[in-house]
């Protein structure tokens, strides 16, 4: 397989041609000032695309991690069974090196990454008979280390306990990072364990607090890190184990202090809320809390819940109830649709937050049928407890929690046909005022994976990039539509496989700079990358 296509230069070929025959008719002096405006118009909207070449170790079912642009290079880090190594690729796609990152003997857990522009942090875990450690060590560019590995924490386990412990977390700006462990061996108060480090990975401070929970109705969000360094995370309950929400709370730890600070977010009345997605705006000292509502249990999708805290203030700045209306309604599903039923099957995929405070929120359509009939959304939040595991018995972690989408990692089994629709796209300003609203349409579907369905957003700054494959004469082509900043949809021109048999897996992506990503790839039965530049 090529390791260099750029449809650029075949754009460029197939005008050139055209153009030349064009010049008998239009003259050479106008034929010259038309092939410099072609050109420069082609050069200007061209994507180029660069692929890697496939590593035999590497197969469909290898995990990885694209830990991104460290200097020069692009690292991936990858899993083949026992073996963990890191890729290191030029800016071509090349291959230069192929790097072991585990000890021989140690039974390695898992692995985090805090990239920075000319070195990363890598955060790993293994197993040494009834001892975990968490470990930490700084590589350069070309993945080599750059100190030795620091022993972060340990934790002695019982035979029958999770070994998955530590969560890693870091802020925006990367100047403040946070290692911490949960231990509900008592269900009913969890212990928390806190390590606070700064961009060298110099411990700030250690703090051991403990949460009391309602057993098995206590549920947490997402856990993030502001830029002072708090950690920031919702917290709610559902009754019973049901899809009502009868409280939701939100929870910081000041970096300095050994204390929980929980706020009730005083929403208006009860409502049945979908999963909450939390959103820090560093900026502006803001958190932002969205979530699908219904009037009812197991409802129809109403409209957007959103509340945002103010930091400086420590209270609620704003709480909206927004119900999507009718003209929503046929965006998201088109006028043919079940307008009722329109949002039943849409799932938050982003939150990105504007500069004056406003932000964009999109959310996709996605669903699963089988033999045995179509999933909804009430099956899957029962099925994605965030907290308790199979092998809760003393230590909680998110790495049991299956993506709180109707997907895993490598899809289920043969009878399962996974389905992701449109996108919806809604702009709010500053003060939380609907400015406008678009959709993405398309129809993916795919049988026993769900690897090349869904989509990628790729942010430049003036647009948002939304990735996809589509069916097109029989052959999967990558697509490329964006929303400028007032809402106008383009459909770039189609993202060709530009070798054949490559199948682009766009869910996995991960922005490495403001106009490139790295995209996995399926070549025959092969793990490869392409990176995009924009």
């Amino acid at each position: 397989m090529g390791s260099r296509l750029t449809i650029s230069n075949l754009a460029y070929n197939m005008y050139f041609t055209i153009m030349t025959k064009y010049c008998e008719k239009i003259g050479r002096q106008a034929f010259l000032v038309t092939l410099l405006l072609v050109a420069f118009s082609t050069i200007s909207t061209a994507q180029k695309i660069t692929y890697s070449e496939a590593e035999r170790e590497d197969s469909r079912r290898t995990d990885f991690e694209i830990i991104g642009k460290i200097g020069q290079n692009v690292l991936v880090f990858k899993n083949n069974r026992n073996e963990n190594a890191i890729s290191v690729y030029n800016q071509e796609m090349k291959l230069l090196d192929r790097v072991k990152v585990d000890a021989l003997d140690d039974r390695w857990i898992n692995v985090d990454f805090v990239p920075y522009t000319d070195h990363v942090w890598m955060i790993y875990q293994f197993q040494r008979r009834s001892i975990v450690y968490c470990m930490a060590v700084k590589l350069d560019a070309n993945a080599k280390r750059l100190t030795e590995p620091v022993e972060l924490d340990t934790t002695r386990i019982g035979w029958a306990a999770s070994n998955k412990l530590y969560s890693t977390i870091f802020s925006d700006d990367k100047q403040k990072i946070m290692v911490f462990k949960i231990n509900n061996k008592n269900p009913k108060n969890f212990l928390f364990t806190t390590q606070l480090y700064n961009s060298e990975m110099q411990l700030q401070n250690k703090h051991h607090m403990s949460m009391t929970m309602e057993e098995r109705n206590d549920y947490f969000t997402d856990f993030l890190l502001d830029n002072d360094g708090d950690m920031v995370f919702g917290k709610f309950i559902r009754k019973n184990g049901s899809d009502y929400i009868t409280n939701l709370e939100l929870v910081t730890k000041k970096a300095g202090e050994e204390k929980f600070t929980v706020r009730d977010l005083n929403h208006k009345d009860e409502r049945v809320l979908d999963e909450v997605k939390v959103k820090i705006d560093n900026t502006n000292k803001r958190y932002v809390f969205s979530a699908l509502y219904y009037k009812q249990k197991r409802g129809n999708v109403e409209g957007l819940y959103t509340v945002i805290w103010d930091k400086t203030a420590d209270s609620v700045l704003k709480e909206i109830m927004l119900t999507f209306n009718d003209d929503l309604r046929k965006q998201a599903k088109g006028p043919d649709a079940n307008l009722r039923i329109a949002f039943n099957d849409y799932f938050i995929s982003d939150i990105i937050i504007k500069r004056d405070g406003g932000y964009i929120l999109t959310a996709e359509s996605m669903y699963t049928t089988s033999r045995g009939g179509t999933f909804n959304r009430w099956d899957y939040l029962y099925y994605n407890n965030p907290w308790s595991s199979p092998l809760d018995y003393s230590y909680w972690s998110p790495y049991y929690s299956p993506w709180r989408s109707p997907w895993n990692r490598y899809g289920g089994s043969a009878a399962t046909r996974y389905h992701a629709e449109n996108i919806m796209v809604l702009s709010f300003d500053k003060d939380e005022t609907l400015q406008w609203s678009n959709v993405i349409s398309k129809t993916q579907f795919d049988d026993e994976t769900d690897a090349l369905v869904s989509h990628t957003l790729m942010n430049t700054g003036g647009e948002l990039h939304f990735l996809f494959n589509l069916y097109e004469r029989r052959t999967l082509l990558l697509n490329d539509h964006s929303v400028g900043a007032d809402g106008k949809i383009t459909r770039h021109p189609t993202l060709k496989n530009l070798e054949r048999g490559v199948e682009f897996m766009p869910r996995l992506a991960k922005q490495i700079s403001a106009s490139s990503i790295i995209v996995p790839c399926q070549y025959r039965n092969y793990l490869t990358f392409a990176k995009i530049e924009f």
